[in-house]
């Protein structure tokens, strides 16, 4: 399979340290490869706005903080070490699902906003998208413990184009259930760890409620709910979840990263499979048998 990591060092760089007046345009030609990405968006999209509502380095102000956070990005090499995960992953998973036409993946990694707080504090400074087979946005603030996890945080997006790639579960925005999305960030996980152990492997986000047993309850008792507008909450938190103007619900960040590994891991122990023999699985399934 072809993988394209697009080199968004020399991007971001001549964006930070062109004329405020350029900048825009700059910006909007580096984002143009993955525009593919917003393909379901009704009409034209605003890549732009895209990239500031995926809290994407500013254009406007901490111009330095963004350029010293490119070049620890450089230091660690993330984007060979992106490309080399990503390239483990597909042959791990050709070899498991016993196929070789996986997605052609093109690859945007950029720094975040660090004047964004929800993004630092909530989000721990990662953010990505992998939903939409062929691309992966990462967004990726370079602290210490977000470094050691490049490689996982691409290979978890690559498990989601993975799944939902033509021939592969199909994502109905107007029916897919909570249950599904939680299962499939399990599942994500699940790869990742597979490849790089638990404590890289999992989303940061996610560790701090793996054991809370009244969480795990609540929401695995509103796995059915459908429509994405209906349950960004139960599967981000309110605070990251409020970004996209859903009701606080009184769950917290990263509940349902939580409890899709706990759903997954009972499934994987109870059926013998990897992570990587499981990308597929049904979701309902999964639920079943960890009930």
């Amino acid at each position: 399979m072809k993988i394209t990591v697009l080199d968004t060092y020399a991007a971001m760089h001549t964006i930070l340290h062109a004329p405020a007046g350029e900048r825009v345009a700059l910006l909007e030609e580096m984002w143009r490869p993955v525009a593919g990405m917003y393909r379901y968006f009704p009409g034209p999209v605003d890549l732009v706005a895209m990239h500031a509502a995926s809290s994407g380095f500013p254009l406007d102000r901490d111009t330095e903080a963004c350029l010293d956070a490119i070049e620890l990005l450089r230091a660690a090499d993330a984007w060979g070490r992106i490309e080399r995960a990503l390239r483990t992953a597909a042959d791990r998973l050709a070899e498991s699902l016993r196929r070789v036409d996986l997605p052609e993946v093109t690859v945007l990694l950029v720094v975040g906003d660090p004047g964004d707080r929800i993004y630092l504090d909530e989000a721990l400074g990662l953010t990505a998208n992998g939903s939409v087979t062929g691309y992966l946005y990462l967004n990726v603030w370079p602290s210490p413990e977000n470094l050691d996890r490049v490689e996982a945080m691409a290979v978890h997006e690559f498990d989601h184009n993975v799944r939902y790639a033509p021939g592969g579960v199909v994502w109905d925005p107007a029916t897919v259930t909570v249950g599904e999305q939680i299962v499939s960030e399990g599942l994500a996980d699940a790869l990742a760890r597979e490849l790089y152990g638990d404590a890289l492997g999992r989303a940061r986000i996610g560790v701090p409620h793996r054991h809370d047993d009244a969480l795990y309850a609540r929401v695995t008792a509103n796995l059915g709910i459908t429509g994405m507008q209906n349950f960004a909450s139960w599967v981000l938190g309110d605070a990251l979840a409020g970004r996209f103007g859903a009701p606080p619900i009184g769950i917290p960040t990263g509940a349902g990263y939580a409890v899709g590994n706990r759903l997954v891991d009972a499934y994987l122990a109870a059926t013998g499979l990897s992570a990587s023999e499981a990308v597929h699985a049904d979701a309902r399934e999964i639920i079943a048998t960890a009930s």
